[in-house]
């Protein structure tokens, strides 16, 4: 992908932006508290990333680590922030993965972003596209990402900018 990013990004020129960086998003704070919200919802209370002490004391990684599926859910809320609103789309739908590698635990505490390329756009009938992006998301001053993943990101086209 292009270490820069476009910010015009629009659905009628969307083939124009294949292979080029969309956006990085801000950057989010994976606490303790995240962490604990999300076992609770998921029903992964693996001590790994909800007992404090015990991975303190045991974890490779001196402490507790964010689930990779909480790295993975942060794909849609950074998408929506990166290129879904501000082009205007009023309708996306996380329509699959088509790739997705952990790279690094994510540490309670630490700061992480997701930075968006896209892959490719292909027509799905007369009122839909559907975009390919990489998604990068990156863990402050680490220098390896936490995660990589292709997601497919379907849109309604003509929705942009209230038409």
């Amino acid at each position: 992908m292009s270490a820069l990013a476009h910010p015009t990004f629009n659905l009628a020129d969307s083939g124009s932006f294949v292979g080029r960086e969309l956006g990085v998003s801000e950057w989010i704070t994976i606490d303790q508290g995240r962490i604990d919200q999300f076992a609770a919802c998921t029903g992964d209370h693996q001590w790994l990333h909800v007992d404090v002490e015990r991975s303190r004391r045991e974890s490779p990684y001196g402490g507790p680590i964010a689930h990779g599926f909480l790295t993975l859910s942060l794909l849609a809320p950074t998408a929506l922030d990166v290129f879904i609103r501000p082009a205007g789309i009023k309708q996306a739908f996380n329509y699959g993965l088509e790739r997705v590698r952990f790279i690094t635990p994510v540490k309670a505490g630490a700061r992480v972003r997701n930075r968006i390329g896209l892959l490719s756009v292909e027509e799905r009938g007369a009122e839909h596209l559907l975009l390919r992006t990489e998604n990068k998301i990156e863990i402050e001053a680490e220098e390896k990402p936490a995660m990589l993943a292709v997601a497919l990101v379907l849109v309604e086209r003509g929705n942009e900018n209230g038409r």
